[in-house]
C-alpha cells in the first residue's frame, strides 16, 4: 500500500533532494507518494507544519530550532531527523555598494574575514544606512550574516537595517531599490547577479564551510507516532541525495528544479550553486567553488545536535532567546540523530558513532569513527577560526563580549 506524504518547500535549489525523491523514483520505491507543497514565504510553511497542513516540510534550520523554543508565533515541538543540505546561500549587493570593495572577485569570495572589513568601510560611504535582504530572522543566512559583521565591528541591529522578504521577491526588490542587497539561497542571488542589478560579496561556504542550512522538518508528535513512514521517507531521501550529489547527476538536476512547479528559473543558473561554479559578476568567468552546496557526502544528511546548539548559541548572543540548562537541552532535542540511524540501521550508508563534534575544528580531510562503512568528514571550519564546543557554550559566547 502506498502512503501519501505532504511536504511543504520554497522555490530553492537545495530543495533538490525531495524534488528528485519523487521525481526519480526513490520515494515511491519506499511505498510513498509525495505530494510536494510548493509556498511562497518561510512564515507561511512554518503555519503549514505547525497547524497539521503539511506532514513534514523542507526548513530553515534556525527556525525548526526557534519554533520549538517558542520565538516564531505558535509554539510547537519540532523534529529534525534529517539535513537537506550544508550551504549553498551568498550574500549579493547593489553594484554601486559592491564598488567600494574589492574588485578581484575571487579574492573578496577567497577572504571572508576581510571582506568583512571592506564591507564595514563601504558603509559609511554609502548614501543611506544599507538595507539588507533576509529570507526570515531565523534563518541560518540572517545569522552568518550577522556573524560576519560583527567580525570586522558592525552590529547588525545599529549599522544596517535587515529586512526580511520572500527569497523569491528578493530580485525585485533590489530592483526597486527597496533593499541594497540580499542574503539567500540560491538561486536567487545569481538572478539577481545575471539582472545586472547586484555582485556577490560573500558564500555562506566561505563563512563556515559546510554549515547547516536546510533541514527536514516533522512535528514531534506525527514524527514519533509514525516510525515506519519516517524511516521510509528518510531512506528515499538518502538515495536522492546520493543522486544530487554525482556531478553527471547535475545538469538533469537543474532541469528537474527548473520546471515551472519547483523553482521556476533557468536551468543555466540553477546549475552554477549545483556544479559549484558562482558567476559573482554580470559577464565575468565563473569562480570555482566545489563544496558551494552539498547533499550527500560526508554524511551531510546527518543531523548533528552540535550543530542545533551552534544555532542556539547565536540566538543567544543577539538577545533572541534566555540561556539556561532547560533551554540548551531542548534546542539540542530539536536535530534527532536517533531517528536517523534507525531509518539506515542495516544499510550501507556511513554514519558517525558520535551525534555531536567540536564545530569548526576540522581543516582537513579527516577520517572519523563509523557505526557502518567508512567515513571521512570535510573541512568545517569557520572563518574567524573559531572552535565550538557544544558542552562549553558559555565560553564560546563569553569569546564575543563586548563586542558580540
Amino acid at each position: 500500500m502506498t502512503t501519501g506524504l505532504k511536504i511543504a518547500f520554497l522555490p530553492l535549489t537545495d530543495a533538490a533532494v525531495l524534488v528528485a525523491a519523487r521525481e526519480q523514483g526513490f520515494a515511491e520505491e519506499e511505498g510513498l507518494a509525495l505530494d510536494l507543497v510548493r509556498t511562497t514565504s518561510w512564515a507561511t510553511l512554518r503555519d503549514r507544519l505547525v497547524f497539521g497542513q503539511v506532514h513534514a516540510a523542507h526548513m530553515l534550520a534556525p527556525l525548526a530550532v526557534a519554533v520549538t523554543l517558542g520565538l516564531s508565533q505558535q509554539a510547537a515541538p519540532l523534529a529534525a531527523p534529517y539535513k537537506l543540505n550544508v550551504n549553498g546561500n551568498m550574500l549579493v549587493m547593489a553594484s554601486g555598494f559592491a564598488a567600494a570593495l574589492d574588485p578581484d572577485l575571487a579574492a573578496r569570495l577567497a577572504d571572508p574575514l576581510g571582506t568583512a572589513h571592506d564591507f564595514a568601510a563601504a558603509i559609511g560611504l554609502w548614501r543611506r544606512k544599507p538595507v539588507i535582504g533576509v529570507v526570515h530572522r531565523f534563518s541560518s543566512h540572517a545569522i552568518m550574516l550577522r556573524y560576519w559583521l560583527a567580525s570586522a565591528g558592525v552590529d547588525p541591529d545599529r549599522d544596517v537595517v535587515l529586512r526580511v522578504l520572500p527569497p523569491s521577491l528578493t530580485v525585485e526588490a533590489i530592483r526597486a531599490g527597496e533593499i541594497d542587497g540580499f542574503i539567500a539561497g540560491e538561486p536567487w542571488g545569481s538572478a539577481a547577479v545575471d539582472a545586472g542589478l547586484a555582485e556577490t560579496v560573500a558564500i555562506g561556504e566561505r563563512i563556515w564551510r559546510r554549515g547547516v542550512e536546510k533541514v527536514l522538518a516533522f512535528r514531534e508528535p506525527w514524527l514519533e507516532g509514525n516510525p515506519d513512514t519516517v524511516d521510509r521517507l528518510l531512506r528515499a531521501l538518502v538515495r536522492a541525495a546520493a543522486w544530487c550529489d554525482d556531478p553527471g547527476n547535475h545538469p538533469a538536476l537543474a532541469v528537474l528544479l527548473a520546471d515551472p512547479r519547483y523553482v521556476d528559473q533557468p536551468a543555466d543558473c540553477i546549475l552554477r550553486a549545483l556544479s559549484g561554479q558562482i558567476i559573482a559578476r554580470t559577464g565575468q568567468p565563473p569562480i570555482s567553488s566545489p563544496d558551494f552546496m552539498l547533499f550527500s557526502r560526508e554524511a551531510t544528511p546527518f543531523p548533528w545536535r552540535s550543530q542545533a546548539l551552534w544555532i542556539y548559541s547565536q540566538l543567544v548572543r543577539w538577545n533572541m532567546v534566555a540561556h539556561d540548562a532547560a533551554t540548551v537541552a531542548k534546542a539540542g532535542a530539536v536535530f534527532r540523530p536517533d531517528i536517523f540511524r534507525r531509518a539506515l540501521a542495516g544499510s550501507n550508508v556511513p554514519m558517525p558513532g558520535a551525534s555531536m563534534k567540536l564545530e569548526g575544528a576540522v581543516h582537513m580531510p579527516l577520517a572519523v569513527g563509523s557505526r557502518q562503512g567508512e567515513l571521512t568528514l570535510g573541512p568545517d571550519h569557520f572563518f574567524d577560526g573559531r572552535v565550538f564546543d557544544p558542552e562549553r557554550i558559555d565560553d564560546f559566547l563569553a569569546s564575543f563580549t563586548p563586542s558580540r
